[in-house]
């Protein structure tokens, strides 16, 4: 609960002024009025505490997990029977990340001010995304929010595994690739200059993969700064790139035309296409809705783009599988499956069917993608590192041999 200090008149014409605890301004306007006190000036009342402090990359925020447990708590609530308000105030007072709590019960202030629930959610789009929104809806006019609730956690908990398991797959290479760059740095950096002490007490000329470590050992201590200044010139050229239109449309091609990752990237916007829309129609969501909604949030702009088309030509009449063929991005089983599903008029449950094999292939895409890269990362390791130490002692092994002989 948040504190208000207000400055008001009662009905006999007095001034009142004094503090009220409320869930957010609203309530707090409410209250007053209750109390017969019109209230002239309200302001929240802000006090100093640590909690309040937020430092980047700190402090609790509403992941999808948390939206998971929410709905399944409040599908259990509906469905027993408990009115909606009073499910709010229930989840919102056990809640214990802060921001989320507070975001219940503006929700909960917002329908006891007459709004729908949908409505009260859509105030809040960075918790609770069109998607989210749209089936709430879907499930308020037809009168099966519980169902929806529980449709809408089961997707989230699909959709949060589907990015697990890319990440999972991504989090090992990036990992060892990063502990080799350190490696190399601190060879290049403490170990090489004190090598190339040592070689010039031999006063002859030096291996060609020495010397280049060694003019690699010189470069870095001496200009890493310009170095530095590149690497992240590189990073903000790039994101400033996929930032604008155009960038972000060649990059996103580019990325489907990569070996492995494209065929990867391919089959998890598939996956995450037909399971978002085959939920959506499923729970009565309008078909062109629904794909304006899957558009935007598909992650690549010419996939995003495959789809529009697609909902241009059913605004036209047209069939959405006819665009999708046209496109070419989405394979040929893909869209003969929607081709049938529409002729057949069970679409939605086509959808799923298609979700649920791709969401199987992303499996195998990323077992096989993980199997492939531990052989070239141990590959990648001997070659860098094991290049770096035998090159550094080539000199020894020539001035022993010289010796020998």
């Amino acid at each position: 609960m948040r504190t208000f200090v207000y400055t008001g008149r009662s009905t006999n014409g007095e001034t009142k002024k004094g503090e009220i605890q409320a869930a957010n301004l609203i309530q707090a306007t409410t209250a007053l009025k209750r109390q017969q006190i019109a209230p002239s000036t309200i302001t929240e009342k802000k006090s100093f505490s640590l909690g309040n402090i937020k430092l980047p990359g700190l402090g609790s925020s509403i992941k999808t997990k948390d939206l998971v447990i929410f709905s399944r708590q409040f599908a259990t609530m509906i469905d027993a029977g408990l009115p909606l308000v009073q499910c709010l105030d229930i989840l919102a007072s056990q809640q214990e990340k802060m921001e989320f709590k507070k975001v219940l019960f503006d929700v909960k202030a917002s329908v006891e001010g007459g709004s729908t629930f949908a409505d009260a959610l859509k105030k809040h789009p960075k918790v609770f995304d069109p998607l989210y929104v749209n089936l709430v809806a879907a499930g308020e006019v037809g009168g099966i929010l519980d169902t929806i609730l529980n449709r809408l956690s089961l997707f989230l908990e699909k959709a949060e595994k589907l990015k697990g398991k890319i990440k999972g797959a991504m989090t090992y290479p990036v990992a060892v690739i990063i502990i080799a760059c350190l490696i190399v740095t601190g060879l290049l950096v403490w170990v090489v200059p004190i090598f190339q002490n040592m070689f010039a007490s031999f006063g002859k000329a030096l291996p060609v993969p020495t010397q280049v470590v060694v003019n690699m050992s010189h470069i870095l201590t001496s200009y890493w700064y310009l170095i530095l200044a590149s690497i992240a010139g590189i990073f903000f050229g790039l994101r400033y790139l996929y930032g604008t239109p155009k960038g972000r449309k060649q990059m996103d091609a580019v990325f489907l035309k990569l070996p492995v990752i494209g065929d990867l990237i391919r089959k998890t916007a598939v996956a995450r296409f037909t399971r978002t829309l085959g939920t959506m129609l499923s729970s009565g969501v309008p078909i062109l809705e629904g794909l304006d909604i899957v558009a935007k949030t598909a992650g690549n702009v010419i996939i995003e783009e495959a789809v529009m088309k697609s909902r241009m030509s059913l605004s036209q009449g047209k069939t959405l599988a006819e665009p999708l063929i046209e496109t070419k991005v989405f394979p040929g089983m893909v869209t003969q499956m929607i081709a049938v599903g529409e002729s057949t008029g069970a679409l939605d449950a086509m959808l799923a069917k298609i979700a649920d094999f791709y969401e199987e292939e992303v499996d195998t895409a990323v077992d096989a993608l993980t199997s492939l890269i531990e052989p070239l990362l141990m590959a990648f390791l001997g070659i860098v590192v094991g290049g770096l130490v035998i090159a550094l002692y080539l000199p020894i092994f020539q001035l022993a041999g010289a010796a020998s002989g």
